[in-house]
């Protein structure tokens, strides 16, 4: 198979210190950790035995993920109905627990960065598995108990979390331009697991050997982008991002790779939305994502002298086992420089747009800051394939005891 390519882009030269911070992050993720046994369960409860079937059951054996979060089991009523259920009841259970979800990791986003909801100044939501209007970060703001300018993000997929922090990136750079403060909460949630009789249904009737619904997870995560300027009320708190930031922001690059419309998506389905991953997305991404490393760490200067990715940990975006292995050969990593990602899919799966957060949230634990590189390179894919990269220097929050 010929390398991937991708398609003409802006190319940005950013500053050496953008002055944007990542204050607070945190994950939410549900009460049920299912292991692979749940899915054989509903399978052979509500399907009869079959060639793609059974092929499908046993990748669900070998994916290399322990537990799947979710927010129920296989006791769960909606999942044991005669007929899978209605994207009107999908929508009704998203909107009662992707709403609670997602609140519970912003509040905690908001407590981990010691501020208050009051002084958030935008919203950027993202989520692939619900299409509402209004959409559900309407719901959440007001449980927050905030009226502030708001972006919901769709058609991102897995590269949402990281496309959001994107956009609040760009929204409070703006907003440093007019001298004016900006913390802005981002939001990502997914509730990928209630797709699951959907997605046997398929497989029962097309006999289609489906393995998304061997990966995907539920959760939300947040995080606070903050562009450390306050008003005179809010010297201290905008002196505090600066000193006892998380993260710091130092560039990113999105890009599209040619040809592959049909490789990586998320299809409108009658019974809701069904996954698409083809066998192709593994190479093509390990492919180009050395090409689009190059040309980022190439447009920071602090970076410019760091051309090995080995210089950095990196939060992947652990969309499967194979997809992290063929990544970390083409990038000629070791394991523990992607121990991040392993870990968020061993113990959770693959929470679609939440994962990327809750790679960094895990990145940033006492575990991994003692011996972690200050300097990281976040990716996420896409439908599209689109292609999400960010560059992270670690904060003062962290220790002194990270490698440079």
């Amino acid at each position: 198979m010929s390398l991937a390519t991708v398609g003409p882009s802006t190319n940005y030269n950013f500053d050496d210190d953008l002055q944007l911070y990542i204050v607070g992050l945190a994950t939410e993720y549900p009460p049920f950790q299912n292991g692979p046994d749940v899915l054989e369960a509903l399978a052979r409860k509500h399907y009869p035995d079959s060639n793609a079937l059974n092929k499908v059951l046993s990748i669900n054996r070998y994916t290399g993920i322990d537990c799947r979060s979710a927010i129920g089991d296989a006791n769960h009523v909606l999942m044991n109905q005669p007929a899978p259920p209605t994207i009107k009841q999908l929508n009704e259970l998203f909107m009662q627990e992707g709403v609670r979800l997602s609140v519970n990791a912003c509040k905690k986003a908001i407590q981990d960065w010691g501020g208050s909801a009051r002084d958030i100044t935008h919203m950027v939501s993202t989520t692939c598995t619900n299409s509402a209007n209004p959409g559900f970060d309407h719901y959440v703001a007001k449980q927050l108990g905030i009226q502030v300018e708001s972006i919901l993000l769709a058609g991102v997929g897995c590269s949402g979390g990281l496309a959001a922090m994107r956009v609040a990136a760009s929204i409070a750079m703006g907003s440093s331009h007019r001298r004016r403060p900006a913390r802005v909460l981002v939001l990502a949630c997914e509730i990928s697991s209630i797709f699951v009789r959907s997605e046997l249904e398929s497989i029962h009737k097309d006999q289609e050997v489906r393995v998304g619904v061997c990966l995907f997870s539920d959760a939300a995560s947040a995080c606070i982008v903050s562009n450390g300027i306050g008003n005179e009320d809010k010297r201290k708190l905008a002196d505090r991002d600066v000193r006892a930031s998380i993260y710091s922001i130092t560039g990113w690059k999105k890009e599209v790779v040619h040809g592959t419309d049909t490789d990586l998506g998320f299809d409108v389905d009658p019974l809701g939305w069904k996954v698409v991953l083809t066998p192709r997305v593994p190479s093509l991404t390990a492919s180009i994502v050395p090409v689009i490393f190059a040309d980022l760490v190439a447009s920071i200067p602090h970076l410019r002298e760091m051309t090995s990715p080995s210089d950095f940990d990196w939060a992947l975006h652990p969309g499967g086992s194979l997809i992290l292995s063929r990544i970390q050969e083409s990038l000629r990593l070791e394991e523990h420089h992607l121990r991040a990602s392993y870990e968020v899919y061993v113990e959770h799966g693959n929470s679609s747009s939440a994962t990327i957060i809750s790679v960094l949230d895990r990145l940033r634990q006492p575990q991994h800051e003692a011996t972690g590189r200050k300097d990281i390179i976040a990716c996420a894919f896409g439908p599209g394939i689109n292609v999400e990269m960010m560059a992270l220097r670690r904060g003062r929050r962290e220790t002194s005891s990270c490698k440079t």
